[in-house]
């Protein structure tokens, strides 16, 4: 389960906005566009999913990962925040 409480309506709003990017993909390859656009096009899209990947996770990292009440260690922050570092960077 994906972790999206006081996230949910943001998320759903980029979803929205892939769907749009996947439908303009659809649409450039459709009508025949020039390759040059439907690759900017399917490289947005793809910025757009990374980027929602990376919520998500971070959500997960923080409220099923550590403890959500604050318990986790130091080490255990440490730790969740060098893995969202690595994960960010990749992800971009």
């Amino acid at each position: 389960m994906a972790h999206v409480h006081g996230n949910h309506d943001r998320l759903v709003a980029r979803i929205r906005r892939i769907k749009g990017q996947v439908a303009a993909i659809e649409k450039d390859i459709e009508e025949a566009n020039d390759c040059n656009q439907v690759l900017q096009t399917i490289a947005a899209c793809r910025g757009a999913l990374n980027g929602l990947m990376a919520e998500i996770i971070e959500g997960h990292v923080r409220y099923h990962v550590l403890d959500p009440k604050g318990r986790s260690s130091a080490e255990q922050i440490e730790a969740a925040e060098q893995l969202l570092d690595v994960v960010n960077a990749y992800l971009k």
